[in-house]
């Protein structure tokens, strides 16, 4: 147990001590502590899983911690809920919004404290309150505006002031820049940064380097749910934060060389789709890829990215338009007709698209070769065809397992992608679609990933990379290919495309 602190001005302004939590059958947190002077801005790093969001809930009072404490200003505090944790001081803007989009921006704000007289709200005065709020603070909003009709940026701005309102001298960020362009990024660091020098203490959740450099006064990493090491910001690098994350030394950027294109391997014209609710995702859009290419398609997320994806692999049927695969008409073709034609998809949802968890390793590498030669002889399963295959991929993609008959929910998140990976690049591919293929892996699976994509680009493949990460967009890509509310809008050269140019397409300013 860490010593008391000295109750004088030096106390952390929060401090998580020894701080446990278990879910039944995973240890989410291992006695974390950490602490976050007055004024300061500390990063959380750890990739998906590691235990982040997991640890600032219970900071919040979200999560009971089964074990360790919370103190605050040198005494030791008991949370209970979050409106505690308010009361108290703390306020947190969560990766997916807490906002009533019909209502102005004001009316969010000042929701559940509005000022009142008679039992009345008092609307000129909630809307004056804000805008002093906002002029205080440098975050530039317009009371009156209704929350759904504003830019994504401005809508997180709004989530802050809401924070800033209770009184929050200690602000969370759960991913915050998880669905801005590079250009709201580069605001809300600019926000943060003035909050800090205000005094304002601020907890900066993320797995993005460039960003933890580029903010944060100190970084505490997280694997495992466990610290595994933490260091001023000030002289880290990408690269030394990226070795403390895995434990080992990586590469972040491929070194791809010049692709060979060949004939069209992937046509959509004019494509229109529906996403669940009926509303057109994807309007009349038109790609290509050429086999021996990786086309990136950038874009924030809910651009229509994954209706496309959906349509191309046979999952979403379009509404109007074409889409080919090496020249035949694939429009309304089944998954499996797709995949037969030689087109792999590593799907964005790995547990609901990819993998069937109850089922072994082995036989999930065989999903979409269960009723073939070898793995089948006259409708009947040739079990040592399915293991020998299984122990060729787990050894050639480098998927960490007790054994093949191990059941994929044990697996990593870092290997269940790498099992899905497997399954999907040993076979002879015209065309891979690859959606967000690194989402919630390790660093070091990254690596690993992004060579087995262009390994196959130098084979004579066509890649469709579809990622709301820029830096992987960038590393990877060919050609950069920008989709803004369901359409593509640009079609750039990677080699002299910028990030600033990106980031602008991105939200819908059109060269």
């Amino acid at each position: 147990m860490t010593s008391e602190p000295d109750l004088m001005n030096e106390a952390p302004a929060l401090e998580a001590r020894d701080l446990t939590k278990r879910f039944p059958g995973v240890l989410a947190n291992d006695r974390v502590s950490l602490s976050i002077n007055k004024g300061e801005i500390l990063g959380l790093l750890g990739e998906n899983g590691a235990g982040k969001s997991t640890l600032v809930k219970m900071l919040f009072g979200v999560y009971s911690a089964d074990e360790g404490e919370v103190w605050m200003d040198g005494e030791r505090v008991q949370i209970d809920g979050p409106g505690d944790a308010i009361d108290r001081g703390m306020g947190m803007v969560h990766q997916h919004f807490q906002l009533v989009g019909p209502l102005s921006v004001a009316e969010n704000i000042v929701l559940g404290a509005e000022p009142t007289s008679n039992g009345f709200v008092k609307s000129a005065d909630a809307e004056r309150d804000v805008q002093a709020l906002s002029d205080r603070f440098g975050l530039s909003v317009d009371p009156r505006a209704i929350v759904e009709d504003l830019p994504v940026g401005i809508q997180q701005r709004v989530e802050i002031l809401k924070a800033l309102y209770r009184g929050a001298e200690i602000l969370i960020l759960d991913e915050p820049t998880a669905v801005l362009t590079p250009q709201e990024t580069d605001e809300l660091l600019q926000v943060l940064r003035d909050l800090a020098a205000s005094g304002v203490s601020i907890i900066f959740i993320t797995h993005k380097l460039r960003e933890i450099l580029a903010i944060t006064d100190r970084v505490v990493v997280l694997r495992g749910g466990a610290v595994v090491g933490q260091a001023q910001t000030e002289g880290a690098s990408q690269q030394s934060l990226a070795e403390m994350m895995v434990g080992r030394s990586v590469v972040l950027s491929i070194d791809k060389g010049t692709s060979t294109v060949s004939e069209i391997v992937l046509e959509v014209n004019d494509l229109t789709v529906r996403d669940d609710r009926g509303q057109a995702a994807v309007k009349s859009l038109g790609l290509t890829v050429r086999g021996g290419e990786i086309v990136g398609v950038a874009g924030v997320e809910g651009n229509g990215q994954r209706e496309l994806v959906e349509a191309i692999t046979g999952l979403r049927h379009p509404r109007s338009g074409s889409i080919s695969v090496d020249g035949a008409v694939t429009t309304r073709s089944s998954p499996r007709a797709i995949n037969d034609m030689g087109v792999a998809h590593i799907p964005e949802d790995r547990e609901k698209d990819g993998l069937v968890g109850s089922y072994s390793i082995s036989d999930n590498l065989v999903l979409n070769r269960y009723r073939e030669a070898p793995f089948a002889s006259f409708g009947r399963r040739q079990f040592a065809a399915v293991a020998e295959n299984a122990r060729d991929l787990v050894e050639r993609f480098q998927v960490a397992t007790p054994g093949i008959s191990t059941k994929v929910d044990a697996l990593s998140g870092g290997n269940k992608q790498k099992v899905i990976v497997a399954r999907e690049l040993s076979t002879d591919n015209k065309l891979i679609v690859a959606s967000q293929p690194t989402r919630g892996v390790d660093v070091g699976s990254i690596e690993f990933i992004h060579q087995q994509l262009v390994n196959e680009r130098d084979a004579g493949a066509g890649v469709l990379l579809v990622s709301a990460e820029l830096d992987e967009i960038f590393s990877l890509s060919d050609r950069i290919l920008v989709i803004y509310e369901g359409t593509i809008v640009a079609d750039l050269d990677a080699a002299t495309a910028t990030r600033e140019q990106v980031g602008l397409l991105m939200s819908g300013v059109v060269e």
